[in-house]
């Protein structure tokens, strides 16, 4: 079992929406660069962070991004046959979390839906970032609710782009 923290990481819309035919419904670079900010932020430099997703998440991801760089990158699927260059593939979160060495520091699970409901229940959960998008898309995939015991809520910024307002909290 590891010793890290773990954190879900998520954009959601006003009714808690995630994505539409496997894609993110709007595109906002600040949000992006946040993204991209904390899943790479580490206060020990010899260190990286890992990043935990769905295999649908892995490939709704542009292939220019692929693997997401700076980050150790773990696939979970149920194909034991998948190979991926560059990556790590696992068929548990508990497989997944453990394959964290010494040169990890924080792991991120990035989606999909399947796995957002599963790591709520991981007992080694340490939180939540979530950046709410203050404006309903049309959603096909929501972020399921969340669990009472995350209720330390903690606006991290606000910020707005295009006209639409967004806030980064981090619920612990």
């Amino acid at each position: 079992m590891s010793n890290k923290e773990v954190y879900i990481i998520v954009a959601v819309d006003c009714k808690n929406g995630i994505g539409k035919d496997n894609l993110m419904p709007w595109h906002f670079k600040k949000e992006t660069q946040y993204f991209k900010e904390i899943t790479t932020a580490v206060k020990d430099p010899s260190k990286k962070n890992m990043v935990i997703m769905g295999k649908n998440t892995w490939y709704s991801l542009p292939e220019k991004y692929r693997p997401l760089k700076d980050r150790k990158n773990v696939v979970l699927t149920r194909d034991a046959s998948l190979k991926i260059e560059g990556v790590e593939v696992s068929s548990s979160l508990e497989d997944a979390v453990n394959l964290a060495g010494d040169d990890i520091e924080t792991i991120f699970i990035i989606g999909g839906a399947t796995l957002f409901q599963e790591s709520l229940s991981y007992p080694n959960l340490t939180g939540l970032y979530i950046t709410f998008v203050e404006k309903e898309y049309e959603c096909d995939t929501h972020f399921p609710e969340i669990p009472a015991k995350f209720s330390n809520k903690q606006l991290l910024k606000e910020d707005e782009e295009n006209g639409v307002k967004f806030k980064f909290m981090l619920y612990k």
